[in-house]
C-alpha cells in the first residue's frame, strides 16, 4: 500500500470523526435550552424507607440500599421537592458454594439480593417504570470453626450487593430521565 494511500485513509478517518464530535452530549451535561438537567431530574426522586420489620436482615439492607441511592442520586444534597417515588421490594438468598470434605462445614458460599423497583409519578400516582434487578456475591470462610470470621465475611457480601443494587437501580434511572421522562 503506498503512502499516499494510508495518508488519505488517515484523513478520512480523522475528517469523519470532527463531523461526529459535535454529535456527543454528556448525559450529565446541563442543558441549554432551558429543560432540567438530569442531576435536578435525579435529585427530584422520593426514596421512602424500605417496608420491612425493625431489626430484620431485610431492614438493615433496605437502610444500606437506600443510603446508596440517595449518595448516588443527590450526591452531597439533599433531595429537592420530591416530583417521583421509588419504592423498592428485596429478597435475599444464601446458598453454599463448597464445602471442607473433612468437616462438611462451608469454606465458600454465595449471596444474591433480587430487588423489584416502581417509579411512581407523584403528581397522577402512576407507575412510569417498573424493574427487577439482582446482584450475586461469593465469599470464602477463612476458617470452619472461626463463627466471627464468617459472620463479618457474610455482612460484607451484604453491603457490596447492596452497593451494586443502588449502582444499577441507580442508572436505570439515569436512563429513564435521559430518555425524555
Amino acid at each position: 500500500m503506498s503512502l499516499a494511500r494510508i495518508a488519505a485513509r488517515l484523513l478520512a478517518v480523522a475528517a469523519l470523526a470532527a463531523l461526529t464530535a459535535g454529535c456527543f452530549q454528556p448525559m450529565y451535561a446541563e442543558h441549554s435550552d432551558g429543560t432540567p438537567a438530569l442531576r435536578e431530574k435525579l435529585m427530584g426522586v422520593e426514596l421512602p424507607p424500605l417496608n420491612y420489620p425493625n431489626s430484620s436482615r431485610e431492614a438493615r439492607l433496605g437502610v444500606e440500599i437506600r443510603n446508596a441511592l440517595a449518595f448516588k442520586l443527590y450526591g452531597n444534597a439533599t433531595g429537592t421537592s420530591p416530583t417521583h417515588r421509588l419504592v423498592i421490594r428485596i429478597q435475599t438468598t444464601d446458598y453454599t458454594l463448597m464445602t471442607d470434605v473433612n468437616t462438611g462445614l462451608p469454606t465458600s458460599e454465595n449471596y444474591g439480593i433480587n430487588a423489584q423497583f416502581n417509579l411512581v409519578d407523584i403528581a397522577t400516582n402512576k407507575s412510569v417504570m417498573t424493574g427487577t434487578t439482582a446482584s450475586r456475591v461469593s465469599f470464602d470462610i477463612p476458617g470452619s470453626y472461626q463463627r466471627f470470621a464468617r459472620a463479618r465475611a457474610f455482612h460484607d457480601a451484604e453491603d457490596r450487593a447492596s452497593q451494586e443494587i443502588a449502582e444499577r437501580i441507580q442508572t436505570r434511572l439515569a436512563s429513564f430521565f435521559y430518555a425524555g421522562a
